[in-house]
């Protein structure tokens, strides 16, 4: 599959959730792709109880996950734990040992250059294992 194929996929589902929860994933997707033009866009884990799957940006190994739900929609980094946060932007996640969180509810947002700073720490530590 090449990038515009899933890059339309990450579109279909966007579109399919709609709503504030759609704006909002599409809000952070557009950092994302600000913060990495390189990103990746993939669908991962559609099964019978997800049939739309799981966006997912990738660059040397999986950034981040966008998952909504009923109240909100939630940004799960793969490698969050290893990753600076000055902002405090994590709220999320924090019983596990490797992964992180922000959850997002209606009405709410990341203040977009903490968000971006994020995304390049992410970029930066799989770049950096995967040497």
């Amino acid at each position: 599959m090449t990038d515009t194929e899933s890059s339309s996929r990450v579109d279909a589902r966007i579109a399919d959730i709609g709503g504030w929860r759609g704006a909002t994933l599409a809000r952070l997707r557009g950092l994302i792709r600000e913060a990495d033009p390189q990103v990746v866009e993939t669908i991962k884990w559609q099964k019978p109880t997800n049939p739309g799957g799981v966006p997912t940006w990738e660059h040397d190994g999986i950034l981040c996950t966008g998952e909504v739900y009923k109240a909100y929609v939630k940004l799960t980094f793969a490698h969050g734990a290893a990753l600076p946060d000055p902002a405090g932007l994590f709220n999320a996640g924090f019983g596990g040992g490797t992964r992180r969180a922000i959850d997002i509810r209606e009405g709410g947002m990341v203040e977009a250059e903490a968000f971006k700073a994020l995304i390049k720490a992410a970029v930066a530590h799989n770049t950096g294992r995967k040497r």
